[in-house]
């Protein structure tokens, strides 16, 4: 199939492999499943590149080859396949000056059960190195005991795993993976697969300008938080200045000058969480993390329900599947405040829109209202950031003309007679 960027490296790497491994008792392949389809039918084969080991002429079950970075990948996977844990003692030495991450396994019997479940994840991330040990002085240099897993890097222990009879394969796998990344990581193309392929479903997604005055700060504070969730969430951080992140944050209906803001998100069902505050300080942060693993954060949705009455008050009520149809009414002036509820400049507005709706009330051509914008999804072309007043005039064309003036009655008032006059000019029937 029409290769990918990631599609191209596993195919390079599959030659780079099948190269090393001619002459050798392991032949290699290549179906290509756009021409042979009764093959890719029966081998049960999709567009997408992967790679399968079938061992003794069994084609039903194939042993999937993890995604390969190189391949030294494919390479090592095969030698971890065939051989056994005790080939991965070795003289730690050198694996404690390495710069790359070491998992070293230390086990007081090399044919425990603590060790096969070493092995096998070993066996699953062929991109990293593992090592065993069984010399005390090694163990004692760091003050524990036997039968623990050790992250190393350059002679520093990055974090350590105590092996219990419960650990499986896959919590082992999860704890590597997760520490084998910094708390905090880059959304770029080059970080953009680890981070979908991570074991940890739960991603916080942190959107800001990196050029901005308070980016350190925030920064900091989200850094900090990760910390706090490592084996429970993912923490991503998202430059909105960079335009090829500009797919990324228009699914998460993300604009630019809405930064900065965090997003929880989960990759199984996809719903999306707003941390509602203008704050982003550790203490926030965490507490927006503990607050949806516990299942009681609001997620984000495209339009809040209805409410009951919504147009009953002065000031209206609108939510995401009503804006777009009262707003570009044809025969109404519609001025409208976007607002962030957990925002003090937003919130100081509200007693101003209600003076507005009140000495509009009598013209029935005028609508005062407001939506929350942190609620419910704004498919407009906004400009600037919240609490914005944006009017919407009385014509068959969809025009919204945001209000740069002062935020006093009197000049309120002066606007929408303004824009109503020259609406009026403007009135073209479609």
């Amino acid at each position: 199939a029409p290769l990918s960027g990631e599609g191209y490296r596993v195919s390079a790497a599959f030659e780079g492999a099948a190269a090393e491994l001619q002459g050798s008792e392991v032949k290699l392949a290549v179906v290509d499943v756009t021409k042979e389809k009764d093959l890719a039918k029966e081998l049960n084969a999709t567009g997408l590149p992967t790679i399968r080991l079938y061992l003794s002429g069994d084609k039903y079950n194939p042993v999937p080859c993890p995604v390969p970075q190189s391949s030294a990948s494919i390479l090592t996977w095969l030698k971890r396949r065939a051989g056994s844990a005790a080939d991965l003692i070795t003289d730690l030495s050198q694996s404690e000056a390495s710069e790359e991450l070491t998992v070293v396994g230390f086990f007081k019997e090399l044919n425990d059960e603590y060790i096969q479940v070493f092995y096998a994840a070993a066996i699953d991330l062929p991109d990293v190195s593992f090592a065993v040990t069984q010399n005390n002085e090694v163990i004692s240099k760091y003050g524990l005991t036997h039968d623990v897993v050790l992250l190393l890097k350059k002679s520093k222990l990055i974090q350590a795993y105590k092996m219990m009879p419960q650990t499986s394969k896959e919590e082992l796998i999860i704890f590597i993976t997760v520490y084998q990344m910094d708390p905090v990581t880059e959304y770029t193309g080059q970080t953009a697969t680890q981070i979908l392929t991570a074991p940890v479903l739960n991603h916080a997604i942190l959107f800001i300008n990196k050029s901005s005055a308070d980016f350190k700060e925030i920064y900091s504070a989200f850094n900090s938080a990760a910390k706090a969730f490592r084996l429970k969430i993912l923490f991503v951080w998202v430059n909105v200045d960079e335009p090829r992140n500009g797919r990324l944050m228009e699914y998460f209906r993300v604009r630019e000058f809405e930064a900065p803001l965090i997003r929880l998100v989960n990759l199984t069902d996809h719903v999306t969480y707003h941390l509602p505050s203008d704050t982003l300080d550790v203490e926030t942060i965490k507490k927006f993390c503990q607050s949806y693993l516990e299942g009681k954060a609001k997620p984000k949705m495209q339009s809040e329900p209805i409410p009951e009455g919504w147009d009953k008050q002065p000031v209206k009520e609108l939510v995401g599947m009503t804006l777009e149809k009262v707003a570009f009414n044809p025969n109404k002036t519609v001025f409208v405040l976007f607002y962030l509820p957990y925002s003090q400049e937003s919130r100081a507005l509200f007693p101003l829109w209600e003076e507005l709706a009140e000495a509009l009330k009598e013209r029935e051509d005028v609508v005062i209202a407001r939506i929350d914008a942190s609620a419910n999804d704004i498919n407009m072309s906004m400009q600037g950031t919240y609490p914005s007043l944006c009017l919407f005039p009385a014509l068959y064309a969809e025009r919204m003309v945001v209000y740069p003036g002062k935020r006093k009655l009197k000049d309120l008032v002066k606007f929408v007679d303004k824009e109503m006059e020259k609406a009026k000019k403007d009135r073209v029937k479609v």
